[in-house]
């Protein structure tokens, strides 16, 4: 089939085009027919002379441009259609400056004349009907935004060298414990679906393979029902070998989030300010640091006490923090690192000199937190003790344990959400508008 794309009629000369797409609206008009149609690529008016009656002597053009017509007269919102026509630059058009006179108009599948969503429908609603709420040209953008910034991120990590991996996401036990893990059956016994990659990241480090990264499903059984939470997410993963400390991660991580973001701009900087309204800037490297012990003093003297427990910082405290360093260092991003051992996993390894301490890292996007990352313990004789300490046994662990019996280098690395980093990037309210097809506690449908 020969067709042009909205977006490519720009540069072609006035002349015979086809395009083909559905119908957004119609103005009907007594002597003129307007009709707007979008395809994947953008919008396009379409305008016919009515022919509305036929003389006694009409000829096969006349009835031809009657039956086009009542066509357009009938036309519902979504409903497909396949017209040729004439191209017309005229720069009174509101929309792109371009216009074709319909000539043939083919029906290719009709709409339901009242569609179920509407522009004021709650998210909620708009989620129970998403196919139809992804014609929307914001929608679109957000997903051709992930498209670029995935491409980017792995760009940045081919060119460096770094191996994409696959892992499985059906484990036989537990990664850490058995909280927020899904149960299934597997034929005569029991598995989980993984919530992080990270062990079967880790064992490509004493494999040799040297720097792998992933960009896969992860799940977690948590029955949160927050704008930033869900049960099945996209995670960006990176792990790598040779470092001497956290901060090796952090320096890749900043970069790539650089060249992510760089790309971005790019390509989509004009149309996300046009449609979201947010001027996205290329962050400066590098991001600022902050010891969380020295994130709990900023946050407090400016008047907020943390009311966790655990000594970790909660989603208000986040919001400050960040409010700070944008009023101090003018960036949307922080490492707030030197994490204490009590809240971290058992196989973050601790601070030389101190145990309290871990060589971790939370990174801060626009006031909330997007990724985890850390330095690994790699000596086997500490991983048992430390999982010892979280309470673990190391027999459940023996799998993983085994990964560090025959010598690995030091290493480290981080976990990432894709949808939170659109969402904030984007100036979202929830990770539902970011994902394709968001899964929460009592979401499984479409």
């Amino acid at each position: 089939m020969t067709r042009t794309l909205i977006k490519n009629l720009a540069p072609l000369p006035a002349g015979t085009v086809t395009v083909a797409g559905w119908v957004e609206t119609v103005r009907d008009q007594k002597k003129v027919q307007f009709v707007v149609l979008r395809d994947e690529s953008g919008a396009l008016q379409l305008v016919n002379p009515a022919t509305r009656e036929l003389g006694e002597d009409a000829d096969d053009a006349q009835r031809s441009a009657l039956a086009i017509t009542e066509a357009i007269s009938g036309l519902a919102h979504g409903t497909m259609v396949r017209v040729t026509g004439e191209l017309k630059h005229d720069e009174r058009v509101k929309l792109g400056g371009l216009e074709v006179k319909i000539a043939e108009l083919e029906v290719v599948s009709e709409a339901l004349p009242e569609t179920p969503i509407a522009d004021d429908s709650s998210l909620d609603k708009r989620l129970d009907w998403r196919f139809l709420d992804l014609r929307r040209p914001e929608a679109a953008l957000i997903f051709r935004i992930q498209t670029t910034f995935e491409h980017a991120l792995r760009t940045y990590w081919v060119d460096r060298d770094f191996i994409e991996i696959h892992t499985p996401k059906l484990m036989a036990s537990a990664s850490e414990s058995r909280a927020e893990l899904f149960e299934l059956e597997y034929f005569e016994g029991k598995a989980y679906l993984s919530q992080s990659p990270q062990f079967f990241k880790q064992m490509a480090q004493p494999a040799g393979f040297g720097r792998v990264f992933e960009i896969a499903p992860a799940f977690r059984a948590d029955p949160s029902f927050t704008s930033r939470h869900a049960t099945e997410f996209t995670s960006i993963d990176a792990e790598f070998s040779w470092i001497d400390s956290h901060e090796d991660v952090m320096a890749m991580h900043e970069e790539l989030l650089a060249a992510a973001f760089t790309a971005v701009v790019e390509k989509h900087g004009a149309e996300i300010e046009a449609l979201f309204g947010v001027e996205l800037s290329v962050p400066t490297l590098p991001f600022p640091r902050i010891p969380l012990a020295e994130a709990h003093e900023i946050v407090k003297a400016g008047g907020y006490e943390v009311p966790r427990t655990d000594g970790d910082l909660d989603p208000e405290g986040e919001r400050r923090l960040s409010a700070h360093v944008k009023e101090t260092y003018g960036h949307d991003f922080v490492f707030v690192t030197d994490y204490a051992s009590g809240i971290r996993p058992f196989y973050h390894m601790r601070h030389e000199g101190d145990a309290g301490l871990t060589n971790s890292y939370d990174l801060l996007y626009n006031g909330t937190e997007i990724s985890t990352g850390a330095q690994r313990e790699h000596r086997v004789e500490v991983l048992i003790e430390q999982a010892r300490e979280k309470g673990l046994e190391p027999e459940e662990l023996e799998f993983y344990l085994d990964f560090f019996r025959y010598g690995v280098p030091p290493h480290g690395g981080f976990g990432m959400g894709l949808a939170r980093v659109l969402m904030l990037m984007l100036g979202l309210g929830s990770i539902r508008e970011t994902t394709y097809l968001f899964r929460g506690p009592t979401r499984l449908l479409p």
